[in-house]
């Protein structure tokens, strides 16, 4: 039986994603015109954007690094949460009048739009439905669908905003892995996540009962650990310091070896994908 110990507390959030790009003249554009992040810092081998002063989402030159191939693990989609149906309606108009669509679902806990960067790497902008309306099955996990998203209702809200307002925030990180089972095994018992909803061939697991901070799919059957282009690492952000000392210990007890990076520690993770930890 886990301890509260064995868990991450319900503040925990995701912070920031980073990918690692080919072009990071044209990514700052795309993340900054249709998807509405403000630049925060830019070099010629490094950008941060995100809202007000908060950053959200680093893209990191690698002009060495292949293209991803084909058969490996890596990113499904970063998750850009908006704070209403207001500002989701202005991202919609952004991508009708800049870019295209790949997909839009009513997940009955959020609206969702989807889409892809100018390197192939998904992007989803989604707002969430008030806690309270979230589905729930008979043992307390968070049940989500998917159904048809009213385009046209979405669009009807938008206030007319160019950018992202405050209070966005990365919602989750969605990964296409190599194996379900050694992805629940890493960031339940060993993270500390708790599941969500469990399918077949996906898996969505949450700190404080959230749908999901990550997400895991083999619907392209993956075999190879993540390489190339694409997703560089992404942050889980634990509330204080003692959180992150019982995150330490469990990834120790686990035969992860944190390093230290960035006011927190890293760790790779099933996959050979990078996960950072920090307290808020």
């Amino acid at each position: 039986m886990s301890t509260d110990t064995d868990r991450l507390p319900a503040a925990t959030r995701i912070g920031r994603t980073a990918l690692r790009v080919d072009d990071l003249g044209e990514m700052v554009a795309f993340y900054r015109d249709v998807v509405g992040f403000r630049t925060l810092a830019e070099s010629s081998s490094r950008a941060v954007l995100g809202v007000a002063d908060t950053p959200l989402l680093v893209l990191e030159a690698d002009a060495e690094a292949a293209a991803r191939p084909a058969e490996s693990a890596g990113l499904y989609h970063n998750a850009f949460r908006v704070p209403s149906r207001a500002a989701l309606g202005d991202a919609l108009g952004r991508v009708r009048e800049q870019w295209e669509l790949t997909g839009a679902s009513d997940h009955r806990v959020s609206e969702a739009l989807y889409l892809s960067d100018p390197e192939g790497n998904g992007v989803e902008i989604y707002r969430d439905f008030p806690r309270e309306e979230w589905p729930h099955s008979d043992d307390g996990r968070v049940r989500m669908g998917t159904e048809p998203l009213d385009l046209e209702a979405v669009a009807s809200a938008a206030a007319g905003e160019l950018a992202l307002p405050a209070g966005t925030d990365v919602g989750h990180v969605h990964l296409e892995v190599c194996s379900l089972e050694a992805f629940t095994d890493f960031a339940v018992d060993t993270v500390g996540f708790e599941p969500q909803t469990t399918l077949p061939s996906a898996r969505f697991v949450s700190a404080g009962g959230y749908h999901h901070h990550l997400g895991a799919n083999t619907w392209h059957r993956r075999t190879e650990p993540a390489s190339g282009a694409g997703l560089a690492w992404f942050e889980v952000v634990v509330p204080d310091d003692g959180a992150l000392d019982a995150l330490r210990d469990r990834l120790a007890a686990n035969g992860d070896e944190p390093t230290a990076v960035d006011g927190g520690v890293a760790v790779t993770g099933p996959d050979d994908i990078e996960l950072r930890f920090r307290a808020e």
